[in-house]
């Protein structure tokens, strides 16, 4: 066809010789479809974002027509790209078992090695229909079934396999990395209802070089060993049981990084002008019909009944920040108004979802409302992107990604106020000198936001914190402050948070540092353990002494060996461990042992004053 070209001749054309797919036109596609070449394309190399992707998108269909070779009667369903990896859901006669991983690898490496050409085709719904009912696949039968289009496109590797795919994919299946691992198998209803077969859900991750999925697999490993469940126990911070589904039982030590957590974000955000307020947990459900939570949230609300009326738990705390912001009247020399709360929410989660203190059903938000006027989003949003950096340079994350979540599919408003809520979001953030990525449609019901993920250690991204322009919630509740021409405005309303709730947070901080937390967020920041018994009254004089200089004690009076006392506190992360004998006795001092192994003796006055020091909170909070 004249003026068109394939993304092969074009890639050949520019001499770029390691091209696996294209993007045309901001579309992502495959490098044999032939385009205008007045296009503006952008090739697909295995250092774009975009590879590997594509490519763990290839290697899940290399992994079913593997499974298919090994055992023919097997049927498949679909096999998307997941977050590091990909999966398949199977249907198949063989009970699929770890046992099996190396055979289906090993196969997998053939049909890389085979080179196989993969070809894109176009057929009619019918067409598709016919011929996989013909091959006994009756997922891709249904799949196809339920497509509301009149064609489908299906992907060939030569004539040895063939799956239903939008696409895009590799040129070949010898594009496809060999740096693969199948990583576990488990069971998934079809199309997630319990009343449908039960599927085998094979789990592998691909990557473009051994180094990454050597690097993987130990932050893997290293994950598990820093799993927050583990540490919780591990430290004495908490529990989780049954009787109270997705809820925390704070144990003293847990309780006292908690309190130490909530009192450093308390003393940052009054340092930045906030004023701290309380709403109740439990509303009529005539507020929430009103800020439009009943229609969109009820399904994730806690209802009760009480004396003829519906009462819900609070999922969120933006209505009642509105009707403290409603008492007197509110002048525009008033605003901003920065309103923050450490509100306890609760949300009906899926029990399936739950996941230590991750995802939990009662969490505690470090919430705040910042109600301003147009003219106040620049600079508010400037301002709060300031403090959170701060706080989460503070709490040892230095790297921090930002998403712009545009409007979602369900949402109240006109498209106008959509327009200008997004427009003034995103030049807001733009000269807060902040680059992000797009999150389209995923705003809240009432507004966009921006999300921010910070990274961790194992450079795993985590988002936490929030910002959300609101034009809708104040007018929709009635909220008005007189501006500068007399009249009644109604105020813009940023919801933002940093932490998002402080149970997740704390799961993530203990991931993050392994456990051995910084001193000042410590649980416990010195114990002090005696040798013999001996020592037991001058342990407990010192100890004293620390508690009376704001240091957190624990006091090691057991009738243990000092080996079995440090190794129980090693495993406690306990950053310091006082090593009390005849000698610190008789001579005023203490010996320091850390969790890295290192050791100092060091007189009483200079012990307390380096560990007064350590336990400070972080430069400019004040207290």
């Amino acid at each position: 066809m004249s003026g068109m070209i394939s993304g092969f001749e074009l890639a050949k054309r520019d001499g770029v010789k390691k091209a696996i797919a294209m993007v045309v036109d901001g579309v992502a596609t495959d490098l044999s479809t032939a385009i205008p070449e007045t296009s503006t394309v952008e090739f697909v190399t295995p250092e774009h974002p975009l590879a590997l992707e594509i490519m763990r998108h290839t290697t899940s269909h290399i992994m079913a027509q593997a499974v298919k070779e090994l055992w023919p009667t097997a049927k498949i369903a679909i096999g998307p790209v997941i977050e590091n990896g990909f999966y398949y859901d199977i249907s198949c006669d063989h009970q699929i078992t770890p046992d099996d991983f190396e055979k289906i690898e090993k196969k997998m490496r053939e049909i890389v090695k085979a080179d196989y050409k993969i070809r894109r085709e176009t057929v009619s719904k019918s067409a598709a229909m016919e011929m996989f009912e013909k091959m006994n696949e009756p997922f891709k039968v249904e799949l196809i079934r339920d497509l509301n289009v009149e064609e489908v496109s299906l992907y060939w590797h030569d004539d040895k396999f063939v799956d239903l795919c939008r696409g895009p994919h590799l040129p070949k299946t010898g594009a496809a990395s060999v740096h693969f691992k199948i990583m576990k198998i488990a069971g998934a209803y079809w199309r997630g209802d319990s009343k449908r077969e039960m599927l085998r859900r094979i789990y592998a991750t691909s990557w473009f070089t051994k180094e990454d999925l050597e690097t993987y697999l130990h932050n893997l490993e290293e994950a598990e060993k820093r799993d927050h469940r583990k540490l919780a126990k591990e430290m004495d911070l908490f529990h989780m049981q049954e009787e109270a589904p997705g809820c925390i039982f704070w144990h003293p030590k847990g309780w006292a990084m908690y309190n130490a957590l909530k009192d450093y974000m308390r003393k940052r955000i009054k340092e930045d002008g906030y004023v701290e307020v309380c709403t109740p947990q439990l509303v009529d459900r005539s507020l929430w019909e009103a800020s439009g939570h009943w229609e969109k949230y009820k399904e994730l609300m806690f209802i009760a009944e009480s004396e003829d009326r519906t009462l819900a738990i609070k999922p969120m705390n933006c209505p009642g920040a509105i009707q403290i912001f409603k008492q007197g009247v509110k002048s525009y020399r008033d605003l901003p108004l920065r309103m923050a709360e450490f509100g306890c929410c609760h949300r009906n989660e899926p029990s399936g979802a739950l996941y230590g203190a991750m995802r939990v059903r009662g969490f505690t938000q470090d919430d705040a409302h910042i109600f301003c006027t147009p003219e106040q989003i620049n600079s508010e949003t400037k301002k709060f992107c300031l403090l959170l950096a701060r706080v989460y340079k503070d709490l040892g994350f230095d790297d921090f990604s930002v998403k712009f979540s545009d409007r979602p599919e369900k949402r109240t408003g006109s498209d106008e106020i959509w327009d200008l809520s997004e427009d003034l979001l995103k030049k807001a953030t733009e000269e807060a000198g902040l680059s992000y990525t797009l999150n389209k449609g995923e705003g809240a019901f009432y507004g966009p936001k921006l999300e921010f993920a910070l990274k961790d250690k194992l450079g795993r991204e985590w988002q936490c914190g929030t910002l959300q322009v609101d034009f809708q919630l104040p007018e929709k509740l009635g909220a008005t402050y007189i501006g500068e021409d007399g009249g009644k405005h109604h105020p813009i309303m940023l919801h933002r948070a940093v932490l998002g709730s402080l149970e997740r947070f704390i799961g993530i901080l203990l991931e993050h540092y392994a456990g051995k937390l910084p001193l000042w967020l410590a649980p416990v920041q010195i114990v002090f353990a005696t040798i013999t018994n001996d020592q037991d009254e001058y342990a407990t004089r010192i100890c004293k002494e620390f508690e009376k200089n704001g240091i957190r004690t624990e006091l090691d009076l057991r009738s243990e060996k000092i080996s079995y006392k440090i190794r129980s506190h090693i495993l406690a992360k306990t950053p310091i461990i006082a090593v009390i004998g005849a000698k610190e006795a008789e001579q005023n001092l203490l010996t320091f042992r850390r969790l890295d192994g290192s050791q100092e003796t060091l007189p009483i006055p200079e012990a307390l004053g380096r560990v007064r020091d350590e336990a400070r909170r972080p430069a400019g909070v004040k207290g």
